[in-house]
């Protein structure tokens, strides 16, 4: 039997059963499980008092929901494979909480995801992570992202999102042409 495509999905990989989709209430658990196994790969990496395990508990990610970010989904026959949350936040669209299952990595994946989620705004994007995560940095670089500054920084995670100090000293900012220009 053939999966109905959500209307604004697409397809995510060369692969002719993959897709692009919303997720539903329905994928709460599986969200949950990538974001947890690909934030594996923080473990050493961002700040010590930061870590925690799970890093985010199903809590928190109930929380993130209700405040408005909705997930988007990499599937891959019928199994989800990646997530990525975007928040419409004021003038802005926050990219949230990308993820791709640690046996999916690098395989364009979260480069399809962000694409699509980019193409459906037409707003300036602000995505946030943590500084020592370079291979995160870099990914969005590749798109064409481009750190602010500190300064600059500061303000943006203290106005659009709800995280802890210590997590704002240790993050970046980074945001598309759409915010330089709109910020001038």
């Amino acid at each position: 039997m053939a999966r109905a495509r959500h209307p604004r999905s697409g397809h995510c990989s060369d692969r002719a059963r993959a897709l692009i989709r919303k997720c539903s209430d329905g994928d709460f658990g599986t969200i949950h499980e990538i974001i947890n196994d690909a934030a594996q790969a923080y473990e050493g990496i961002i700040p010590q008092d930061c870590w925690k395990e799970p890093y985010m508990t199903k809590e928190e990610l109930r929380h993130e929901i209700d405040r408005g970010v909705e997930f988007w989904g990499c599937e891959e026959d019928g199994r989800l494979v990646g997530v990525m949350g975007v928040q419409r936040f004021g003038d802005v669209t926050l990219i949230r909480h990308s993820y791709v299952r640690t046996a999916k990595r690098n395989r364009g994946i979260g480069g399809r995801l962000l694409s699509y989620l980019l193409g459906q705004t037409d707003r300036p994007v602000l995505i946030g992570t943590w500084a020592d995560a370079v291979w995160a940095v870099r990914f969005y670089e590749k798109y064409n992202f481009r750190l602010v500054s500190p300064e600059e920084k500061d303000r943006l995670l203290r106005k659009y999102w709800s995280i802890p100090e210590r997590q704002i000293e240790s993050s970046v900012v980074l945001a598309d042409r759409k915010w330089f220009e709109s910020s001038t």
